[in-house]
């Protein structure tokens, strides 16, 4: 049908008004949906509203938000990449870079992860009490923690993802197995679905397992699995005579009420389902992911609760039983286990005495970490982080060990699993063989120089930054008396110099752009090269002091302002400084490894590679009196620069 020429204006118009209309009303619903914590739809609502609209930086944040929560890490990478570059002093979306940041750790992109939570806790330092200042300060500590243990994984320890007899494209979880029978729970069966929510009732299922491989899996009888209502966290006492369950009401799309259920098993039957006292499952509250451990004579409930009373939001919690079947005051596990953040699924394990559960606070990989916790002189010591693979940048959740102490079995959400829709979206059930320890049987020591190496081979390349001509302006030397820290120093000190200079002429968002590119030199390159050698120096130290050998390679960049000649002795001028850094480092303490003197034998030798200028960038000025470009442009800055390219160790014997 043809459309006369007097109409076309009002059509457009009208077009118009309803497209706004209708992103107006995507927006609406979007919001609801994440108001209802269903990330999903509002993922969908979003990406629709934004497919009308990519320029509306609210829709692009909260599109964002949704997919990060709905695990979508790529697209939320991609959106909160779009806000930062848009709202860079952070006044519309003040939490922006936080959750970058948390999203670039779930891709176990560490560095850049650092760098933004730094930025932010910095930033933000004057709200030392605030959440996400204090998460952001040990998600820092985190991060380099996290390099460390991927670059050192348990090569013992192989993972073996289950296949579809257990596994299916929606979540498993909580496995834990009795002989040769596996306990799980899952949400396949979309016979029995919470209509209002969309989301199928969890069921507990077993599987038989016969030599490695499983048996198709079999749904519990009515007896555990109680239609309109999520069961799952199958759990038992030492003898296998008593069995506990948790089975919970839908609260909204995410969260959930549950209550802790036991059965006994009497004259070859399980009696009915009884849920247990107010005092384990406190009314108003979540109380969930039941384990039976022992601490000392002691047999305990553990399980996980968002109560008052603990450390903030899910916490560990544990209460005595007695002979009679009751229940003592239930116990906090204490501030070394809980924390602000959660802390969830929980297992003992009576022969490591062990405490193993998960955490998104202690130190880890990604989301949820596994970690365990030893139980000695009625406390729990501090957590330690499984490693990898066991833990991996998503969620690692449900760490339980058979019956016969042969095989582990864990939860989780990585790369690998299975999906109807999107990676990441649903936990699947992992397995590895293991060896536990005797009771009381001592640990293997760890060689904590081999940890210390590791962690001095994770710096590296490091990389540090100068202003121009420096240290020693206009001289053919190829030495300086200058220590690196103190020309970092006088470095350090002229951000504001930096500022006002590379902004000149710049206007409005231009203005607060060009501000915001020298703080970020500054922030992530100028003082993160010096935090990163004071670490370097630190474990070099430790390692030396093992009376190890190690050789250090240098090498040395110059922006082209000058000419070949003078450059190549400016970087020898940079290097030098760096050589006076570690000689002079706490009064002279390097000084016997470098001159080789030690009667221990440990000793520094350093290498050099002497490089000249780099290729100018299209935006970096090789003009001496265009000073924005040639010197205050960051591009230019990050050419002035040396690096320790590479540290090895040797034994002196060797």
């Amino acid at each position: 049908m043809k459309i006369k020429f007097i109409f076309i204006s009002f059509i457009f118009c009208f077009h118009f008004q309803l497209q706004a209309q209708n992103t107006k009303k995507l927006i609406e619903s979007g919001d609801n949906a994440f108001a209802d914590n269903d990330f999903f739809a509002a993922a969908i609502y979003f990406n629709q509203a934004i497919l009308q609209d990519s320029s509306d930086i609210s829709i692009q944040y909260k599109y964002a938000e949704a997919s990060r929560l709905n695990f979508d890490y790529k697209i939320a990478d991609h959106w909160y990449s779009k806000v930062l570059k848009s709202d860079s002093d952070g006044k519309l979306y003040p939490n922006c870079s936080f959750w970058m940041a948390s999203i670039k750790k779930s891709e176990g992109k560490y560095k850049e992860a650092r760098s933004l939570f730094d930025k932010y806790a910095k930033k933000n330092k004057k709200k030392k009490t605030d959440y996400f200042v204090k998460k952001a300060i040990q998600e820092v500590a985190a991060c380099d923690y996290a390099q460390l243990l991927m670059a050192n994984p348990d090569k013992s320890i192989y993972i073996i993802h289950l296949d579809s007899m257990v596994n299916s494209k929606v979540s498993e979880y909580a496995p834990i197995q009795v002989d040769s029978l596996l306990y799980f729970s899952s949400l396949r069966d979309a016979k029995d679905r919470d209509k209002k929510h969309h989301i199928n009732f969890n069921k507990i299922y077993t599987a038989t397992q016969e030599n490695i491989k499983f048996k198709k899996a079999k749904e519990l009888d009515t007896l555990f699995n109680k239609e309109g209502i999520h069961n799952a966290n199958t759990a038992f006492n030492a003898d296998y005579t008593k069995v506990y369950i948790t089975r919970c009401s839908q609260k909204n799309a995410l969260d959930f009420m549950c209550e802790i259920y036991s059965s006994t098993y009497v004259d070859k039957h399980w009696t009915p389902l009884k849920k247990l006292p107010a005092e384990i499952n406190m009314q108003g509250y979540t109380n969930t992911q039941p384990a039976i451990g022992y601490l000392g004579n002691d047999e305990v409930l553990f399980f996980s609760s968002n109560r008052p009373g603990g450390e903030g939001k899910m916490d560990i919690w544990y209460s005595k039983i007695n002979t009679l079947g009751s229940f003592e005051k239930v116990v906090n596990a204490g501030k070394k286990i809980n924390s602000p953040d959660d802390e969830i699924t929980p297992f003992y394990c009576k022969p490591c005495q062990e405490l193993f559960f998960s955490s998104t606070w202690h130190k880890g990989l990604g989301g949820f970490d596994i970690f365990s916790s030893n139980y000695k002189n009625n406390i729990f010591e501090e957590p330690k982080n499984m490693g990898s693979p066991i833990n991996s940048n998503y969620n690692d959740i449900y760490f339980t060990i058979n019956s016969q102490k042969t095989e582990a079995f864990l939860s989780s959400n990585r790369i690998g699993s299975y999906f109807e829709e999107k990676e990441s979206c649903c936990n699947d059930i992992y397995s590895f063989k293991i060896n536990v320890p005797k009771e009381n049987e001592p640990s293997k020591k760890i060689d904590s120089t081999q940890i210390f190496l590791s962690e001095l081979k994770l710096l590296v390349p490091l990389t540090l930054y100068f202003h121009n001509d420096e240290p020693d302006k206009k001289t053919l030397a190829i030495s300086t008396t200058k220590n690196y820290k103190k020309t970092y120093e006088d470095y350090s000190a002229m951000r504001e110099q930096y500022k006002k200079e590379y902004s000149t002429g710049a206007k409005d968002k231009n203005l607060q752009r060009a501000i915001t590119d020298i703080d970020n030199l500054f922030d992530d390159s100028v003082d993160g090269g010096m935090r990163d050698l004071e670490k370097f120096a630190q474990l070099l130290l430790k390692v030396l002091n093992a009376n190890e050998k190690a050789t250090i390679t240098m090498k040395g960049y110059c922006s082209p302002l000058a000419s070949t000649d003078y450059n190549i002795n400016l970087a020898k001028r940079r290097i030098s400084s760096l050589r006076n850094y570690f000689t002079e480092y706490e009064n002279g303490i390097f000084s016997s490894y470098i001159n080789n003197s030690n009667p221990n034998g440990g000793s520094i030798t350093f290498l050099n590679e002497d490089i000249g200028e780099l290729k100018a960038k299209p935006n970096v000025s090789d003009n001496y009196y265009d000073t924005k470009n040639s010197i205050y442009n960051p591009a230019a800055a990050l050419e002035r620069k040396i690096q320790i390219i590479a540290v090895s160790i040797s034994s002196p014997n060797n």
